[in-house]
């Protein structure tokens, strides 16, 4: 299993938590449902999405 960090402001963890409690799940089920998509995605966590696919392309390219 791959693990990643996400350095997110103190209102999205706000309301991450505040999500995670009224569905009843955890913090980290909370982001991964957010992030597989499964959930409404928000702009803030698309932008996110891609800006870490465009680092990892790069990465990639320069290790060729």
């Amino acid at each position: 299993m791959q693990r990643i960090s996400l350095e997110v402001d103190s209102e999205l963890l706000g309301m991450l938590r505040r999500s995670a409690l009224a569905n009843n799940v955890t913090l980290e089920e909370e982001c991964l449902r957010r992030l597989d998509g499964t959930q409404r995605r928000s702009r803030y966590m698309q932008a996110l999405v891609a800006e870490l696919r465009a680092d990892d392309a790069q990465r990639r390219e320069r290790t060729g």
